[in-house]
């Protein structure tokens, strides 16, 4: 029985990797680990020790005139692309994906480029194809999440997500570029009913994690803003914050987010290089531990209010394994035969938050859910 064959760009980075060793237990693969770096593709799948499926290294960069032919000599059934940022991405790799036959999932945490990856889902349907974009912790897991508590509500009026990271965990160079690229920068929001302008690392909040401690968030712009109140337009609210474990580090970050929004700073996109470096320097500082939380407002079916609050936490630094486990989940049911039809879609209603939850079994992850019907809390 041939091979199914997965190639993943990016494939000894922060998430490639987790997605490669998730998937290197599989003897029906071939994964081939691919990007621009031969010799840290080759350091890393020598370090997976004996996997079970087979394993290929291939140079491929994304940039480069050849990439479509290289990508057509490799045969892949499927394209993960973890290669971000992806901000100032156009649709290049899954367009050569469809155009030799292949699946393509991507990592996608940018806004733009998620919400439009539907200008691909002609061609998608043509190929018989699956384009997904944002498979990820935004929006796949994140809408996971709603998918299953959805029911619970007669109607559902605000989502509000917030993750943070543990300190000591390991850190990706794109998602730094990702989040600087936005940082004091407005962006829209739906509050209330209403599409505000809103300014990316302000309106600190603080949120509060059972046997974890006090952390803060501050606004970031991802895909969920646009995703979420197209798939449930009943929505009024919707919010994303992110937080960074070490308070000097988070609130250094929120006032750099004052200088962009009222000068004298255009940007720290300019200072990524030394910022990643010093967060580097304190590595070795706070905990291994971190947490994602959905919070969703409503009315009960019994008409009053309705607030549950799903907590993840991810401990022994396995939270980055979280954004990688969509791809996986995603690939493993192309692969069966489980996820049928074609066309190009954001990451939602593709799986079930059991269907994740189960794929992170054997990982120090605990999740949680919190009823309240007494309140009813709103975004500010």
């Amino acid at each position: 029985m041939a091979q199914f064959r997965i190639l993943i760009l990016g494939g000894y980075g922060l998430f490639g990797g987790r997605i490669v060793a998730a998937l290197a237990d599989d003897p029906a693969f071939t994964l081939i680990v691919a990007g621009r770096d031969t010799e840290r593709a080759s350091r890393f799948v020598a370090d997976l020790g004996e996997p079970r499926a087979l394993i290929e290294v291939a140079t491929l960069d994304t940039t480069a005139a050849t990439f479509d032919g290289q990508l057509a000599e490799l045969r892949p059934d499927i394209v993960i692309d973890t290669a971000g940022p992806f901000q100032a991405r156009d649709y290049r790799v899954a367009e050569a994906a469809l155009a030799i036959g292949a699946h393509c999932i991507d990592l996608a945490d940018g806004r733009a480029y998620v919400s439009g990856i539907g200008t691909l889902d002609a061609p998608a349907r043509t190929a018989n194809r699956r384009v997904v974009s944002g498979a990820s912790s935004m929006p796949g897991l994140n809408a996971a999440v709603v998918a299953a508590l959805r029911p619970r509500f007669s109607t559902l009026e605000s989502v509000e997500t917030a993750i943070s990271p543990g300190n000591r965990t390991a850190r990706g160079w794109a998602t730094m570029l990702a989040i600087l690229g936005y940082v004091g920068k407005p962006y829209r929001v739906l509050h209330d009913g209403q599409w505000q302008v809103a300014h990316g690392w302000q309106s600190l909040r603080r949120i509060r994690i059972e046997n974890v401690g006090t952390r803060w968030a501050a606004r970031c712009e991802v895909p969920d803003l646009d995703v979420l109140p197209t798939r449930y337009p009943e929505l009024r609210t919707v919010e994303f914050r992110a937080g960074l474990e070490l308070w000097r580090m988070h609130f250094g970050l929120w006032l750099g987010s004052l200088a962009v929004r009222f000068g004298p700073l255009r940007s720290l996109l300019p200072f990524a290089r030394p910022l990643f470096a010093l967060s580097e320097r304190w590595q070795n500082i706070g905990s291994d531990v971190g947490v994602m939380q959905v919070v969703l407002h409503g009315r009960g079916h019994d008409g009053g209010p309705l607030t549950l609050t799903w907590t993840l936490v991810a401990r022994d630094g396995h939270g980055p394994q979280i954004p990688a486990t969509a791809a996986v989940l995603l690939a493993r049911k192309l692969a069966r035969g489980e996820l049928t039809g074609s066309g190009a879609t954001a990451c939602i209603d593709l799986f079930t938050l059991d269907e994740f939850l189960l794929e992170l079994a054997g990982y120090a992850m605990q999740a949680s859910l919190e009823e309240q019907h007494d309140t009813f809390r709103r975004a500010n």
